[in-house]
């Protein structure tokens, strides 16, 4: 939850008006935003597992991924992921879903189909928005975590789950961290997934549609399924990067704070606090990802 009390912790995160270029990154500061301000990480300090209480309020974990600030926006439901779709910036603010082991064995082939979200009332962008621009369509929830069935498969390729990506971005170190939050999702049998790209007013745009083209990006998971429940965020700028992923680690509350979502927000506040203001790259298993640049399809 977005913590009023951020006076009292020791780090204090700035919410900043997006304009300028991207700032060069520290590995040892965290994410920089353009004005330089730091969204830092913080360190572990314990989080006690109260998962046995709050299955009896709710057993099923029923709409946990999901945001509640919409403020205006579409929400769709998919049968692999929920949407927050904005009509002004021509693609969602916010993909959620839950991922399982089960759900990361491939059933079906990547089709490459993209086409518009027929879900979609206010209109969205079109395939002609990014040709020749210079943008990959990137996906927010990655088609490889829809793998499990035709029907997913062919909903991660609408139009309302792209956002503008620069090639080395998509192909380097977004696909690592998919891929790397696909590995978590099999080592603790599942994961409650929140991605975008940070939308803010005065960004470029691409198409007669003019599709905003987000300078950063964030990724938020939530780890409800192992011994102790935690989560971790990332803001990556929309750019190519030889850094690692573990560089861009920030708290989930930091990300919020940043677009304006409430993460998370149907556990129990204090599980929620405690969770959400740490993000200790300890508590996650880290895999070795080759070939980041390596040549490949729009994903």
């Amino acid at each position: 939850m977005i913590n009023k009390t951020f006076a009292f912790r020791s780090i204090v995160i700035l919410l900043i008006v997006f304009s300028g270029v991207i700032s060069r990154l520290s590995a040892q500061e965290g994410t920089k935003t353009p004005d330089g301000t730091n969204l830092k990480r913080s360190s572990y300090f314990g989080v006690q597992s109260t998962i046995p209480s709050y299955k009896r309020v709710n057993p099923d974990f029923k709409d946990l991924e999901l945001p509640c600030s919409a403020d205006g926006d579409e929400i769709i439901r998919h049968t692999g992921y929920t949407l927050s779709y904005n009509r002004e910036h021509k693609q969602a603010r916010w993909v959620a879903y839950k991922l399982t082991a089960e759900e990361t064995r491939p059933a079906v082939k990547r089709n490459n189909r993209f086409i518009p979200d027929p879900e979609v009332l206010t209109g969205s962008a079109s395939n002609n928005d990014y040709k020749n621009s210079g943008y990959d369509k990137g996906h927010l929830a990655p088609s490889a975590d829809m793998c499990y069935s035709t029907v997913t498969m062919q909903e991660s390729f609408f139009l309302s789950n792209m956002s503008p990506q620069k090639p080395g971005f998509n192909r380097g170190i977004w696909k690592e961290l998919e891929a790397q939050v696909r590995q978590w999702a099999i080592d603790d049998s599942a994961l409650f997934i929140v991605t975008g790209g940070v939308l803010t007013s005065g960004l470029t745009s691409i198409g007669i549609n003019k599709v905003s083209v987000p300078q950063l990006f964030y990724k938020v998971i939530l780890d409800f399924h192992g011994d102790v429940p935690k989560g971790i965020g990332f803001v990556i700028p929309n750019d190519k990067s030889d850094k690692r992923i573990q560089s861009y680690t920030v708290t989930i509350d930091s990300v919020e704070v940043l677009t304006g979502f409430n993460f998370f927000c149907r556990l129990p506040d204090d599980m929620e606090n405690k969770i959400e203001s740490v993000a200790d790259t300890t508590l996650w298993r880290w895999q070795p990802v080759s070939g980041r640049h390596g040549k490949q399809d729009e994903d």
